[in-house]
């Protein structure tokens, strides 16, 4: 399996950042960690081995990023509007740096997101957000409403970046048209403390007539990687 350690000086985000890359064609997935975790993660907890006889066949080629949400959405010390302006500042990283590497390595026209855990939002949010880069996402145990995390503060830009705020209200018939096209998969469990999340994203996708599946896993521990392993088999 090819495997590539790539990092670089983001000028946006103002400090280096590192990703890891499996295979060597296929459907292009940009991975994000679980909440506070790394680049590394989804080899480490073993979701590329989850995964690894599609990407060795060429059916799936992997991007694994890293994060800021220490210094953005989890970082008190810093005010909320801070908070917001260091996630829309990795946004761009992702768009102008990153998306391009991915389009230098594979000319497939598709790029699905993915996101566990509080990660889940992150790829909801950057399909939502820009459905002519990302053909879709695939959420596993995603949490999507993060008001919580902004001590009350709201703004346009926190509405333009929570999708339970932006997509409920949703009239642009691009990003509607868009939408159509995609290929959108929220996984949970009955356990999962995410469960209601889901299902309320689930409940706003259908709202807008965004063609979406919810799969709800009856899995005991189901917020957790094993599970989590078995579902990227099924859905990527």
């Amino acid at each position: 399996m090819n495997r590539e350690y790539h990092k670089w000086h983001s000028g946006r985000l103002g400090r280096e950042m590192e990703l890891l890359l499996f295979g060597h064609a296929g459907l292009p997935v940009l991975v994000f960690p679980t909440s506070g975790g790394r680049f590394f993660d989804f080899e480490d907890r073993g979701m590329v081995a989850a995964v690894s006889e599609k990407i060795s066949a060429g059916q799936l080629q992997v991007f694994c990023v890293d994060s800021v949400d220490t210094e953005s959405w989890y970082n008190s010390q810093i005010s909320p509007q801070r908070r917001i302006a260091r996630h829309m500042q990795f946004e761009e990283y992702l768009l102008n740096e990153v998306v391009p590497l991915i389009r230098l390595k594979n000319q497939d026209a598709r790029l699905v997101a993915l996101g566990i855990s509080f990660r889940g939002y992150h790829a909801v949010n950057i399909a939502m957000r820009h459905p002519d880069v990302f053909s879709g996402f695939v959420s596993l145990s995603g949490t999507f409403d993060l008001t919580g995390f902004l001590d009350g503060f709201y703004d346009k830009d926190c509405n333009a970046h929570l999708p339970t705020h932006y997509l409920p209200e949703m009239s642009d018939r691009w990003l509607l048209d868009h939408y159509r096209n995609g290929s959108y998969v929220l996984a949970t469990g009955w356990d999962d403390h995410c469960l209601e999340q889901n299902e309320t994203m689930d409940r706003i996708l259908s709202a807008k007539a965004i063609p979406h599946q919810l799969y709800v896993w009856d899995s005991a521990n189901s917020h957790d990687w094993p599970t989590w392993q078995r579902m990227a088999q099924v859905y990527l």
